[in-house]
Order: C-alpha cells, then sequence, then structure tokens
C-alpha cells in the first residue's frame, strides 16, 4: 500500500499530516498541519472534515450530508460536491 494516511488510519492510529491544494482554504491552508484519528462514516457528522475516498481518489474534505443508506455527500470548502461514499478512513481533530 502507498498511501501511508490510509495505512496508518485503517491500523487505528491518530496521524498529523499535511495537504497540499486550496480547495479547503480557510479551514486547512495549503500544506497546513492538522491531526487525523481513525474513523468511520457513522462516526461523523455534517461539517467535519474527513479523510476519505471517492471514487479512486483521497481527499480531505468536508462531510456536506449523511444519509443512512448512501453514507457522507463529500465536498470541499469552495462550494464543490465530490461524490457519496461510506469510505471515510479518518476525522481532523486539530488544524495546527
Amino acid at each position: 500500500m502507498n498511501n501511508y494516511k490510509l495505512e496508518k488510519l485503517i491500523n487505528d492510529e491518530t496521524i498529523i499530516t499535511t495537504a497540499r491544494g486550496n480547495s479547503m482554504q480557510p479551514r486547512i491552508k495549503s500544506g497546513q498541519k492538522h491531526k487525523i484519528v481513525p474513523a468511520q462514516w457513522f462516526d461523523v457528522g455534517v461539517g467535519d472534515i474527513v479523510y476519505c475516498k471517492v471514487k479512486n481518489n483521497y481527499y480531505t474534505h468536508i462531510v456536506k450530508k449523511l444519509d443512512k443508506k448512501l453514507g457522507c455527500l463529500i465536498g470541499n470548502n469552495r462550494g464543490n460536491i465530490n461524490e457519496w461514499t461510506k469510505n471515510i478512513y479518518g476525522r481532523v481533530v486539530k488544524i495546527y
């Protein structure tokens, strides 16, 4: 597995990491450190920032809606919506 974030989170480890890109500004700036704790889709709420997989891409994005059948609707802080997913691996609990 080449995704160290995923590897750590599925092994129930908390991580401090960064991500590049501007889609989460101003909540998380490009390169800003943040702490992610392991979580599953039913552990998170609307507005939480999560580490997730949507289709074949991994994102640190926001839970926009919840649905018991579909899971979490994921989007960024710029108004873009990705898709529904149940592939939630972690939740951001602190931004440094």
